[in-house]
């Protein structure tokens, strides 16, 4: 379904002005802050929170896939179930998700030679390491995004759109995904530019991202977004990969739909449209999760269910002596816990 209202105007570009949102504490003393931002939506999609500059644009990077796989779903894209939630994963390049790919697009009559994304090693650790052990040289197949990639070339087949230029912004495809960005975020695209794997990249704001989250994550069954809200709530380790923090946070808050992005980017929407967006400054993949956590449990979530997700302890001669703490702005008010 469309949303009727025109997206407003798009978000400024400027160097955001980012917050303390997490401290790094070995032995009690704060050894590194991690700057960024933070908003948390209530569940009539108005900020309930804000750290640093979440109205300024960035890049969602990886977050956007979401929304990139509920564009292709409006266009026809007939999957669902884990190859749905492929389509829209940053995967572990684990056999599950090679096969997968393979799968999306043998459906399209094409091969992995169709793939316009860049060759890479597998993004999981110990898929990497037993891929390199192997003499195995880097592939478009085993690069994060291919799943996204196969389902693109999939739906320009379906729609009868050239393929060989099919991550070119001016392209259908692209058009298509421009318009949803805009229609889920509310808000115009600020810039264009090319993410790592080749896809043109989008830039909105983490406001809009949040708010294109909840869109997805409340949307009315049936509905292309809530299409791979499903497909991605039921399926996390074909969105990411066994052990990933994203799939973990999926699976221990109920009906929460979650999706990291390079450069510490973090959404998370609830069923009822509470949602929060984290962007860390500095990429530091380790604040992502901690900062994510306590933003929902800002949000409502109950704190029990997120305490696996306070982070890794820091080490001292190998025992634990300090750790990563979001900053006490973002602790719910007192009254929270009442």
């Amino acid at each position: 379904m469309h949303h009727s209202t025109l997206p407003a105007d798009a978000p400024p570009v400027r160097e955001p002005f980012h917050a303390p949102v997490a401290h790094l504490v070995r032995g009690g003393l704060v050894e590194g802050v991690h700057y960024g931002s933070v908003v948390v939506l209530g569940p009539d999609g108005e900020p309930q929170f804000r750290l640093g500059d979440p109205e300024a644009a960035f890049h969602p990077r990886s977050a956007v896939k979401p929304l990139q796989a509920a564009a292709m779903v409006r266009a026809g894209l007939p999957l669902d179930g884990e190859l749905l939630s492929l389509a829209a994963a940053s995967h572990s390049g684990e056999e599950r998700h090679l096969a997968g790919t393979r799968r999306i697009l043998v459906a399209a009559g094409l091969t992995e030679r169709h793939l316009r994304n860049v060759p890479d090693l597998p993004f999981g650790a110990d898929v990497r390491d037993t891929w390199v052990r192997e003499g195995r040289a880097p592939s478009r197949l085993a690069q994060n995004c291919s799943g996204k990639h196969a389902a693109m070339l999939h739906t320009c087949v379906l729609n009868g759109w050239p393929l060989d230029d099919y991550l070119d912004p001016a392209h259908p495809l692209q058009q298509m995904v421009a318009e949803t960005v805009e229609d889920l975020t509310g808000q115009r695209i600020a810039q264009v530019t090319v993410d790592g794997c080749g896809a043109p990249l989008f830039s909105v704001s983490l406001h809009g991202l949040a708010r294109a989250a909840a869109r997805i994550a409340t949307a009315a069954p049936g509905t292309p977004e809530a299409r791979v809200a499903d497909a991605m709530r039921q399926h996390p380790e074909m969105a990411s990969g066994a052990g990933r923090d994203v799939a973990a946070l999926m699976r221990a808050v109920p009906g929460l739909l979650a999706k990291d992005g390079f450069e510490g980017v973090q959404v998370a929407a609830l069923p009822d449209g509470r949602a929060v967006a984290v962007k860390i400054a500095d990429g530091a993949d380790r604040a992502r999760v901690p900062v994510a956590a306590a933003a929902l449990v800002r949000a409502g979530v109950d704190p029990d269910s997120l305490a696996a997700f306070a982070g890794q302890p820091l080490l001292g001669g190998g025992r634990p002596v300090g750790a990563i703490r979001p900053v006490p702005a973002l602790s719910p008010p007192a009254a929270a816990h009442v």
